[in-house]
């Protein structure tokens, strides 16, 4: 049905466009906007789109526009992504026999993916190409679940109805296939759990669960997802369990110790717990540790559970072992032992009086019974310590192995020291990476640590020494240091060369351009990019989106959208200019704060404000200019066009203006015929609003009136009304809460 506020803005707006429109424009295409759909009854245009109920997927929108389409032209419907962005539009429907209509309804279906609150849909032509404006941003959901949810808090589909815990639970979806791609709607005891939108809840508090699949603020409530309820009570009362204190918590590996609780009772089960896992079988009032078990250490409860009870778990008792103590390695687990010279070996230890054996290649050396020992021979060294003292018996533990190694050669590795990259970086710092002790036999050992500040070091550039160049690293900081670098170091009567490194450092010059525009209203146009660097000597290229243009214009003409640069050739690398983005007219740019739909009491003022242009005229529905600033103060209802430029480019907004509501939801109604107060009308707020449920009960409780869109039509008639005056009570309701509840007197 098309009203007569739709008939009078296109007209204005046809008006408008016959006034305004650039010579080159031969067509403008409108917003599309939500229309009946025919082929149901008593349909009224839509305000989102909730599809998936019983497979129902069908929609219409209205199209109009004016101008000239030529024979092949086809009309395009497209919907943006969930932001809005028509970067990658979705095709909707394709219409190409309404070149002559220039107002008609079409059909389309959502894809199954489409989820969100912000998809826009807009409407291009193929001859002339053209595209249209954007509408509004609408919710959008293909609900493809649309049955009762499960929650458990095991995970296996049994709805446990209640849960009594003395800890926190998790309760997860767990009827749906892969419930974790969608987003979810908690509620304790009715009050939504802010924040949880997935398919496990950890649950602290005592109350009544339930979720919903959030299909956003208008089709939630249509998805019919509502789960069970499960009423959990977390800390129940406990008796105050606890482990009887043992006799020793520390235990040498000849020991055991038996723990048990400290009361009993013939009607509870117990299970003892290891660091928080039961322990298989032990299910007796007691539990004996055994230290001669690898890994008895650890913390251990014991938790009771019964019939009328909550399970209830004692507080841990930590067994440690008494024989555990460490053994450390105080020198360089790799050493170079260089000839003539002699390395110092160390150990530590937490031992209880401990004693000391070192070993060379597995074989004890004799007399060595002291925590470091001075080596002048290769091999693997490693320390047995053994605790003599203390509550446990006589134990040892070896110390880790340390090669020390005579090289037959060293091994110098370089590298850039920071995030170098070739014909990018303008500074680098090389440096010794490692240094390898290499032996007869071509094993390496990484002695890096150890013998750094032991060499002396020249570093060349070229095959020419650097002068001052004499430490482990070397700064470079110009293109005038490129070149290819090695590192020659000695120590004692070995001398190295390590490997070479290429260093191609960038200019720091800047290179600048400016374009005479950055922004196409429409096809023909052209742009100029320019640079205020000479480039007459010079080797260079201009850049779209990466890929060479140009090479010869020391100025560019363009007509292409896209991402520009120059680069200049400087010592063999390219110098890239900023960056300038010519694009397309965007109409997204131009925003109005708080919006294109205004609400306000009658009698009052609003002020709207628009962003993203250089200029702006307001006009009334008359096509009458009222304002040419970015702001503009409404003080009556009614429909305004803001025409918003971006440099030479226009832009199209259309902006509503209603009065609010400043009745209240009645009490009583008068059923007499008289055409005054017959029947129970709400404020548009409520009413006429798909999202909105309208339930009405009589005096027995039982529902009369229980629907979304209320047309603020009942009572329909005045013969259901046998006494004088009937109460009867209302609830105003949408997916997620109860907007206003109360009575309605009917006085007949």
């Amino acid at each position: 049905m098309k009203t007569l506020t739709k008939i009078t803005f296109f007209t204005a707006f046809c008006m408008l466009f016959s006034a305004y429109q650039l010579s080159a424009q031969a067509i403008v295409l409108n917003a599309p906007e939500p229309a009946d759909n025919p082929n149901l009854s008593g349909s009224t245009p839509w305000t989102a789109v909730c599809a998936g109920n019983s497979g129902f997927n069908e929609y219409f929108v209205n199209i109009t526009w004016i101008g000239t389409a030529n024979a092949g032209n086809e009309f395009i419907l497209e919907l943006s992504d969930a932001t809005g962005s028509f970067a990658n539009p979705q095709t909707l429907q394709t219409i190409s026999d309404k070149n002559t209509v220039k107002d008609f309804d079409t059909s389309f279906a959502i894809p199954t993916d489409t989820r969100g609150e912000g998809y826009k849909m807009r409407v291009r032509s193929t001859d002339p190409e053209k595209i249209g404006n954007e509408s509004p941003a609408y919710n959008m959901y293909y609900m493809d679940v649309t049955s009762n949810l499960n929650i458990s808090e095991q995970g296996n589909g049994v709805p446990p109805g209640t849960v009594c815990s003395t800890g926190p639970i998790t309760l997860q979806v767990d009827n749906i296939s892969n419930p974790e791609t969608y987003q979810y709607i908690w509620f304790r005891s009715g009050t939504e759990l802010t924040g949880e939108t997935g398919h496990t809840l950890n649950v602290t508090q005592s109350g009544m669960y339930n979720v919903y699949i959030d299909y956003g603020p208008r089709c939630t409530g249509s998805g019919n997802t509502d789960s069970n309820i499960v009423d959990v009570t977390i800390g129940g009362s406990g008796t105050g369990i606890a482990v009887t204190a043992p006799s020793k918590t520390a235990l040498c590996s000849t020991d055991s110790e038996t723990l048990t609780i400290d009361q009993t009772d013939a009607s509870w089960s117990y299970q003892w717990f290891k660091n928080d896992v039961a322990i298989l079988g032990a299910t007796a009032t007691f539990y004996t540790v055994d230290a001669s078990a690898a890994g008895f250490e650890g913390d251990y409860a014991i938790e009771i559970s019964g019939t009328g009870i909550c399970n209830e778990r004692s507080s841990a008792i930590t067994i440690t072992n008494a024989d555990v103590y460490t053994v450390n390695v105080e020198n360089e687990i790799n050493m170079v032992l260089l000839p003539t010279q002699s390395q110092t070996l160390s150990v530590s230890t937490t031992a209880n009086t401990p004693s000391y054996k070192w070993f060379r290649n597995g074989i004890e050396i004799a007399g060595e019974t002291n925590s470091t020992i001075t080596i002048s021979q290769d091999g693997e060294y490693y320390a047995e310590v053994t605790q003599t003292g203390g509550s446990c018996s006589v134990s040892s533990k070896n110390s880790d192995v340390t090669t020390v190694v005579s090289p037959a050669s060293f091994e110098m590795i370089i590298n850039y020291t920071d995030a170098y990259t070739s014909c990018e970086s303008t500074s680098t710092i090389l440096g010794v990476e490692q240094i390898n002790a290499v032996a007869t036999d071509g094993t390496k050992t990484d002695v890096t640590s150890a013998l750094i500040d032991g060499f002396t070091y020249q570093w060349t550039k070229d095959g020419t020494a650097v002068s001052g160049a004499t430490s482990s690293t070397i700064s470079l900081a110009s293109n005038a240091e490129n070149g290819t670098y090695d590192l020659n170091a000695s120590v004692d009567s070995f001398t190295v060369d390590s490997n070479s490194l290429t260093v191609q450092l960038l200019t720091s010059e800047t290179i600048s351009i400016a374009s005479s525009g950055t922004v196409f209203c429409s096809g023909g146009e052209t742009i100029t990019l320019s640079t205020s660097s000479d480039l007459g000597s010079s080797t260079f290229e201009w850049h779209l989106d990466g890929a060479s243009v140009n090479t010869t214009d020391t100025s560019l003409t363009v007509t292409t959208p896209g991402s520009y640069r120059l680069a200049v050739n400087r010592d063999g690398c390219a110098l890239l200019s900023n960056e300038i983005v010519i694009s397309p007219l965007d109409e997204n740019l131009i925003t109005l704060d708080p919006g294109t739909e205004i609400v306000m009491p009658e009698g009052t003022t609003k002020l709207v404000t628009a962003s993203g242009g250089t200029a702006y005229r307001w006009l009334d529905a008359n096509a009458v200019e009222i304002g040419n600033v970015d702001s503009i103060t409404f003080t009556e209802a009614g429909s305004y066009t803001l025409i918003a430029s971006i440099d030479n480019c226009e832009i199209i907004r259309q902006v509503e203006v209603s009065y609010l509501d400043t009745f209240k939801v009645p009490n009583v109604i008068t059923v007499n015929g008289d055409g005054i107060n017959d029947q129970w009308v709400i404020p548009n707020s409520y009413s006429n609003k798909a999202d909105v449920n309208i339930i009405i009960y009589n005096e027995q409780g039982q529902e009369i009136v229980n629907e979304f869109d209320y047309k603020n039509n009942w009572p329909q008639s005045t013969t259901a009304f046998t006494k004088q005056n009937m109460v009867f009570y209302y609830k105003i309701r949408n997916a997620s809460e109860v907007l206003k509840q109360g009575t309605i007197t009917v006085i007949r």
